[in-house]
């Protein structure tokens, strides 16, 4: 038995064409994160990065809804994530769902979000953490924690703003509005704003494009990505010149150059 064909407890996985699908499987709560999600996700997302047969994950959810964020109803109950007192509940945090956004940073693998519904609170975070983000008139972002009396637990004052900007990301977190479908396309929420009848097929074409790249050129170009923002440019020079130096001796390097030479499309191994 395949690594992925295990059960995980809030979590459906399938992988064809050197992509992860990756689908939260939560329905009966609009697939809301909980603990047995988070070991589930960082699980797989730490075997994926490190399996060459995976070139790209894509994340989405199961049924209506992307991600509804934290269960409303738990909150109340005081139960699951949401239980304890405030610095027990400051710990469930660090060690729980904050493992989420610290798992996915640190990924080399590109990560697609599929926005197939409404992506709420944690929801709308966790599709900031991805690194492209697909949708159709039905996607709906909404940084809704101020509405329950909350602040963003999982880093999303961190992604929003690299995603659209500071302005935006304050004016989604201060009033909670939700930004849906054309809109969060203009805003940058969504990369990409296709029909509701071809989303996945146009993800899984997106997702193709990005697989039938170099590999390690793409891993480390999303490392460098990730790195530049973050830091000043000396640093990110030094850097770019160690990875650049890697990926000119790789053998994908030189099939691409014999490739062009021969003016076909180069056949990609990882090495």
């Amino acid at each position: 038995m395949s690594f992925y064909s295990q059960a995980f407890q809030h979590l459906k996985l399938s992988l064809s064409s050197h992509t992860l699908w990756v689908t939260l499987n939560n329905p009966e709560q609009s697939n809301a994160i909980s603990l047995e999600m988070v070991d589930s996700l960082t699980r797989v997302l730490k075997h994926a990065d490190f399996d060459p047969a995976v070139r790209v994950i894509v994340l989405k959810g199961e049924g209506p809804t992307f991600c509804a964020g934290g269960d409303v109803k738990a909150m109340q109950n005081k139960t699951g994530m949401f239980a304890g007192e405030a610095n027990e509940l400051r710990m469930r945090y660090i060690h729980g769902i904050q493992q989420i956004p610290k798992c996915i940073e640190e990924l080399s693998t590109p990560v697609i979000a599929m926005v197939n519904g409404p992506a709420i609170g944690a929801g709308c975070d966790l599709a900031m953490m991805c690194d492209l983000r697909v949708g159709t008139a039905k996607s709906k972002f909404g940084e809704t924690f101020v509405k329950l009396g909350l602040v963003p637990g999982d880093g999303g004052t961190f992604f929003l703003q690299r995603v659209i900007g500071f302005s935006k990301a304050m004016q989604m977190s201060l009033t909670g509005d939700l930004v849906a479908g054309e809109e969060a396309y203009k805003w940058g929420l969504l990369n990409y704003f296709v029909g509701e009848d071809v989303l996945e097929t146009e993800t899984q074409k997106i997702a193709d494009k990005v697989a039938a790249n170099a590999p390690v050129a793409v891993q480390m170009t999303k490392k460098a990505m990730k790195m530049a923002y973050l830091n000043d440019l000396n640093t990110i020079l030094d850097l770019s010149a160690a990875y650049q130096g890697i990926t000119q001796r790789t053998e994908d390097h030189f099939t691409a150059l014999q490739a062009m030479k021969d003016k076909k499309a180069p056949d990609f191994q990882g090495r």
